[in-house]
């Protein structure tokens, strides 16, 4: 239970320390965060993997801090912690270039800052520099002052005020968690306090009685009760339904791009017998035997689609989509609860780049459980 007190690494900002080898970085990270997180060490090399730490930074909020190894290791392996500790700059939103005392001293020093500003700059990534010896609480105020342009929205912008009354469909089956709602679930429910709208829980079988009893502007529902949740709201007359939507549509509402979604929907119907799609998780779990991403998502394209297709997976930070003869016919990802805005747009221009449609997993549910459509606001016809 004592995940669900901290806020998830996707909500969070994401600050990491870059430089050299031997530059100070783990020594900074660890007086930057008041904690031993990093090993510290004369020795070149020291770190081999980037190394994080969850914090609160006022105003700021939320943060995840990350020690990174030098961008001039060597050799072969030194080569792949170079590509991991790069790879770190998918998901900052802030990135520290941290210098030794001393000014680089040779060009290729200067080539590895070159690459470095290359990168922060073609991802958008605010970058500040920390001299060795320079204060630790002027950099901490620096980073705390800064404002972020692409901060996500929340979830419920422009489809709920205060005082709604929203119903939060959450089906308790064998792939609820234990003892506890599943991340969407809280944080969605924490949004309505946020804002100041009333917000009620059920499972779908008791959603018609909650709707007799209680006049909602909205329901939003896990997207595998679609099904059920469609049949309720359709016996409604239309001047008292409420809208809805899912868990996973308002996620990648909030983190992605419901227009790019919107487009790989109608991809769909182009699929051809044979083609390969992934499906993409942004977190890890135990695959149960009705799993949605392994089980539930490939019997709903195969409806929709009406073709034989292959099927591939992806979770966590594995995404293995690239420009080329093996990229898929089609992605269908997650909402993105665990992963933060900057990852999800950048999987999406990855599928953009390499002309690939991408679809949400809701987007894909609400459609094989015959609803007419999401909207652009993230609302789903009936």
């Amino acid at each position: 239970m004592a995940g669900l007190n901290e806020t998830p690494k996707g909500d969070r900002i994401h600050i990491a320390f870059f430089g050299l080898r031997n530059a100070g970085k783990s020594t900074l990270v660890n007086s930057f965060t008041r904690q031993d997180v990093a090993i510290v060490s004369d020795v070149a090399g020291t770190t081999t993997d980037p190394v994080s730490k969850a914090m609160e930074i006022l105003p700021l909020g939320p943060c995840l801090v990350t020690d990174t190894a030098g961008l001039d290791d060597v050799g072969e392996l030194g080569g792949k912690r170079v590509e991991k500790t790069l790879s770190v700059l998918a998901t900052a939103d802030i990135a520290v270039w941290v210098d030794g005392e001393t000014a680089p001293s040779s060009s290729t020093e200067n080539l590895f800052r070159k690459r470095f500003d290359d990168e922060c700059r073609r991802r958008g990534v605010a970058v500040l520099e920390y001299r060795r010896g320079d204060s630790v609480d002027a950099l901490r105020a620096r980073i705390a002052a800064l404002r972020l342009a692409d901060m996500p929205p929340g979830l419920l912008d422009g489809i709920a005020s205060p005082k709604d009354r929203i119903v939060c469909v959450c089906p308790i089956d064998e792939s609820a968690p234990k003892g506890r709602l599943i991340l969407p679930q809280v944080q969605l429910i924490r949004e309505c306090l946020d804002i100041g709208a009333w917000c009620a829980v059920c499972q779908p079988r008791e959603l018609r009685d909650v709707l007799r009893e209680l006049r909602c502007s909205l329901v939003v529902t896990d997207s595998q009760a679609f099904g059920e949740v469609r049949r309720v709201l359709a016996d409604m007359p239309p001047e008292n339904r409420p809208a809805l939507t899912s868990f996973s549509i308002l996620f990648a509402r909030q983190k992605g791009d419901l227009a790019e979604y919107l487009k790989g929907l109608a991809a769909i119907r182009s699929l051809k017998d044979g083609d390969r799609v992934l499906v993409a998780e942004g977190c890890t779990h135990h695959r149960q035997c009705n799993d949605i991403g392994t089980v539930k998502i490939p019997k709903a394209l195969a409806k929709i689609a009406g073709r034989q297709l292959q099927f591939s997976f992806a979770s966590g930070a594995a995404f293995g989509v690239s420009p080329g003869a093996d990229a898929p016919a089609l992605v269908v990802q997650c909402g993105g609860c665990m992963l933060t805005r900057r990852e999800v747009l950048r999987r999406i221009g990855i599928c953009r780049e390499a002309c690939v449609p991408i679809v949400n997993y809701g987007m894909l549910l609400a459609a094989a459980h015959g609803l007419a459509g999401t909207r652009p606001d993230g609302l789903v016809e009936i």
